[in-house]
């Protein structure tokens, strides 16, 4: 053979892989066949309003607080850590945003970006314990889930002078600028006009039944689009890939691994935050049960959303999909006849069939037998 032949078979480094097997790889396909799946059995069992603008927008609600938590969640199972605090945070935030407006009189352009850090820096003391003890985050977050909760208690106690309820919220903060941006409905303007025009349904008197877009679905996707962007599109995602997937090697190759993951500690307490200042606004008031065992449904969202328990793979547009098939579910079980409490069965259920399923798409990513 001539020494300057070559093989005439394509080079195996320019293969390209099929579709499907690049679809199956996607950390977020269980969440968006579950969306399908979940969609169709209400179509066939629920009532049609379920599926009405107010009926979609009912649903909605409770899935954008979840899946706020849900993709701060996410974020930190890709760094490869847990906190299971997050559901007390947001009781505990709740209680100083409360005592900011009620007890303190602060505007609000100021008692938000003080409960943000205050809740940020709790996050950043759960991480600095998890970093300096080499203790499981899931252990020394299990304990913040107590004290912090504990706390709350405390500190409504203080604050009411023995309630666990401070109320009083929604006066407090009455007129100021900010609060229409995190409580009520956003675009009102719109919706009566289109329901002017006839493209929505309205009351007898020609109001729009559907006010406007609930504020809290609004910071959902606006969360859920800064995370998938910072995931997929930049440096500090890679960074948080590598530090979840295998921290040691990451460090190694010049990752800021412990900072990246402090990060995601206060990113996660800030979510939580985020969704006590929307949930007291709304609410008018603040309770020690506020988020109780939100913590567990969040990391059930981002484990359908794809997110391994072992770290370094997920996805942020997951959790999205989590949450919102957590809020069909538990809405949309009051359109049909179904007891309500077969909800607790459908979280079980859908924690295996997500572990399996992700178990799945590791193995072939990974190509392990």
């Amino acid at each position: 053979m001539p020494a300057d032949s070559a093989p005439t078979g394509a080079d195996e480094r320019l293969k390209t892989e099929p579709f499907l097997a690049r679809l199956m790889k996607r950390p977020e396909l269980g969440a968006i066949a579950g969306v399908v799946l979940v969609t169709v059995f209400f179509l066939i069992v629920a009532d049609p309003a379920m599926f009405t603008l107010a009926g979609v927008l009912n649903f909605l609600s409770p899935a954008a607080q979840l899946g706020i938590l849900a993709i701060g969640a996410a974020m930190l199972m890709v760094g490869g850590e847990f906190d299971l605090s997050v559901g007390s945070m947001v009781a505990f935030a709740g209680l100083v945003f409360g005592a900011c407006v009620v007890t303190f009189g602060m505007p609000l352009i100021l008692a938000i970006p003080l409960t943000l850090a205050f809740a940020a820096l709790c996050g950043a003391f759960n991480g600095q314990i998890v970093l300096k003890t080499g203790l499981p985050s899931f252990i020394v977050t299990l304990a913040f889930l107590f004290i912090y909760r504990g706390l709350s208690l405390v500190g409504l106690k203080w604050a009411t002078d023995g309630s666990t309820q401070l109320r009083g919220v929604r006066d407090a903060v009455e007129g100021d600028v900010l609060a229409p941006l995190f409580s009520g409905d956003a675009f009102p303007g719109l919706f009566v006009m289109l329901a002017e025009a006839g493209l929505i349904d309205t009351f007898k008197n020609g109001m729009p039944k559907v006010q406007g877009i609930p504020v809290e679905i609004l910071w959902f996707i606006a969360v859920a689009l800064v995370a998938t962007y910072i995931l997929l599109k930049t440096a500090a995602g890679n960074w948080i890939f590598a530090s979840g997937g295998d921290a040691t090697a990451a460090s190694n190759s010049g990752v800021p691994v412990r900072r990246v993951k402090l990060t995601l500690f206060m990113f996660t307490a800030a979510c939580a935050a985020l969704v006590a200042i929307i949930t007291v606004l709304d609410s008018g008031s603040t309770d020690a049960r506020r988020g109780f065992q939100k913590e567990f449904e969040a990391i059930i969202a981002a484990v359908i959303g794809g997110c391994l328990l072992t770290g370094g793979y997920g996805s942020a547009i997951g959790a999205f999909f989590g949450a919102i098939i957590f809020g069909m579910v538990l809405i949309g079980l009051t359109y049909t006849n179904i007891d309500q409490d077969w909800y607790l069965v459908f979280l079980g259920g859908m924690l295996l069939i997500a572990v399996l399923f992700n178990n799945m798409i590791r193995k072939r990513v990974t190509g392990e037998r």
